[in-house]
């Protein structure tokens, strides 16, 4: 089965996993913590992907006992056909697994959303995108914080910022950077016209203990400031929200879903971790490609997904990748677009 071992590189790995295993055996091998969980992690990572190599080989087995019951007239062609596809559908699973393989693939997530052009349109728009990474997030396993909001002045909301905590957040979760168009019947319009309303998506891996980010603190500018729109009393009547701008770079970020100023301040804090973090991956990413990694505006032919929900589709304009089950993508049926857009940049 060359194309199992192209995917997996299981013998590397299985050697690596010894060397890595022999390492913590030594007897100061938990002196230095972040460096002893940074390698059982990537011990876990390697025994995660020579399991799936093994699940292959073991259908792989059965087909080839199932062939020699057919020659003796106790297994069906149907029966063949089914474990043969079983296999081809677990490498296809795993191909596609195997593109999550940068370092910063394996972290959580802050995904943030931002309504464009369309006003109050646009507000419900974002608020849809919100309910629909949501969905994706609660039936594929992972954790949701919110760590900011901003309510809309008529419906939806402004902008809000979610964590998505789980293995593997970013790496699925990357390819959703850029702005997203939504087509439909407005239920904001009398007259039943049909609107057309963009937002803004940028995703960022959530900076983890094994990756340390430096910040002097004479680089930071706090502000704090009264929460406002959803959080009830106990959030709005204090000046617990705060907001922190990173002079060199220019970055801010804001949190007012805590109670406490001192929570907000540690979660502002960790998004802006998170923030310096992708900028850095950016850079590096403009480096090999300026092209794909320019940043998008929230305006015509700028969008990488449009929702066309009167016409009944949803089409990624960067692979063409198309559904016409809208409903099915809002209700967070998002995997399909996250492997095509995976293979499509690893094949360019």
């Amino acid at each position: 089965m060359p194309r199992s071992e192209d995917i997996f590189d299981v013998a590397n790995k299985i050697e690596q996993i010894k060397d890595d295993e022999a390492k913590t055996l030594a007897p100061d091998f938990w002196n230095d913590q972040l460096k002893a969980q940074a390698l059982m992690k990537e011990i876990k990572q390697n025994k995660h992907w020579v399991t799936l190599f093994k699940s292959v080989e073991t259908k792989f087995n059965d087909l080839n006992v199932l062939r020699e019951f057919q020659e003796i007239g106790e297994a069906s062609d149907e029966e063949i056909d089914l474990q043969y596809q079983a296999i081809i559908d677990e490498l296809d699973e795993n191909e596609f697994k195997s593109t999550l393989k940068n370092e910063e693939d394996n972290l959580s997530a802050i995904i943030e959303i931002n309504a464009g052009a369309g006003g109050t349109e646009a507000c419900d728009w974002a608020s849809m995108l919100m309910r629909m990474y949501t969905m994706w997030a609660n039936k594929n396993g992972y954790k949701i914080t919110e760590l900011d909001y901003q309510a809309g002045d008529v419906a939806g909301i402004k902008s809000v910022a979610l964590e998505i905590a789980g293995d593997f957040a970013f790496g699925m979760l990357k390819g959703e950077n850029g702005v997203h168009r939504l087509v439909r019947i407005s239920p904001f319009n009398a007259q039943g016209k049909r609107m057309t309303s963009f937002c803004s998506v940028f995703v960022h891996p959530v900076v983890d203990d094994s990756i340390e980010i430096e910040i002097n603190p004479a680089d930071l500018e706090w502000d704090v400031f009264r929460a406002q729109g959803a959080g009830g009393q106990h959030v709005n009547k204090t000046e617990s929200a705060v907001r922190v701008r990173h002079l060199p770079s220019g970055i801010v970020c804001e949190c007012q879903t805590q109670r406490s100023q001192i929570q907000n301040r540690e979660t502002a804090l960790k998004m802006l971790k998170s923030k310096l973090y992708e900028a850095e991956l950016q850079k590096q990413l403009e480096a090999r490609d300026a092209i794909e990694a320019q940043k998008m505006k929230n305006e015509w032919g700028s969008q990488i997904r449009s929702y066309v929900l009167d016409d009944r589709w949803v089409k990624d304009l960067r692979t063409e990748y198309k559904v016409t089950n809208p409903d099915k993508v809002l209700d967070g049926d998002l995997n399909g677009f996250f492997k095509a857009y995976l293979l499509h940049k690893e094949q360019k």
